[in-house]
């Protein structure tokens, strides 16, 4: 059986290190995208959308199905997006449709890229909504939902220099602080090297398994300490 997966958010720091890792472990790999992400080769297939309200259009020419696995690395910043509505599209509404349209076409697993604190009762905006975010696709009833939330991602960002300022001093500390700290940031790298360890994991639970028999939905949360311990290269 082909191994297929399908990607937005290919392009930003997380999904740029993880298209790479997917295209390495999938037969076919899709990707739906602004702009082509910098790394491609012969098992990716890429669909360009310059407007994400126009995804489901995209959708429709894309060979999705039971056994594709989904991932989502798609997200932004008030700053970048321009206002609070506009980061909540981006953030919430697009990741949900996306969600939905993979989960239309029978994909069972999904995994999706959120953050350290995401809580639908936070007081502060970023928090709130990837909270709402990871409630909303909860709600659909993937087979396998697994959510990662890192803390601070380390790795080279064009236009946000606050976030490129911290990167740089944390990641002179961060050798001489311990990685047990749930707030000790990790590199996007070792996110996607988690997000792609846990796809692959889950292939080889369920390879052998009855696909005809449905599984009760799962949701399996991944926090910032528990993606250190399982990226930690062994000496």
């Amino acid at each position: 059986m082909q191994r297929k997966a399908i990607i937005i958010g290919a392009t930003g720091l997380v999904g740029q290190h993880l298209v790479k890792q997917l295209s390495e472990l999938y037969d076919k790999l899709i990707v739906i995208a602004r702009r082509p992400p910098r790394y491609i080769n012969a098992s990716m297939h890429f669909y360009q959308v310059n407007d994400f309200d126009n995804l489901s259009e995209v959708f429709a020419s894309v060979g999705v199905d039971k056994t594709t696995d989904a991932f989502s690395c798609l997200g932004t910043t008030k700053k970048q997006a321009g206002s609070d509505e506009a980061f909540h599209k981006v953030d919430h509404d697009y990741n949900v449709c996306f969600a939905q349209l993979c989960l239309d076409k029978g994909v069972e697993n999904f995994f999706l890229l959120s953050s350290m604190n995401a809580d639908v009762d936070s007081r502060f905006l970023y928090n709130r909504v990837k909270g709402e975010t990871e409630h909303s696709i909860s709600a659909l009833g993937f087979t396998e939902l697994v959510i990662f939330r890192p803390s601070l991602l380390l790795g080279k960002h064009k236009g946000r220099p606050l976030e490129s300022i911290s990167q740089t001093v944390f990641g002179l500390i961060s050798p001489l602080v311990s990685e047990s700290l749930p707030l000790h940031p990790i590199s996007a790298k070792r996110v996607a090297n988690a997000m792609t360890m846990s796809a692959q994991e889950i292939y080889e639970r369920r390879k052998f398994s009855d696909y005809h028999t449905k599984d009760a939905p799962k949701t399996t949360i991944i926090e910032n300490k528990a993606m250190l311990s399982m990226t930690r290269v062994k000496s």
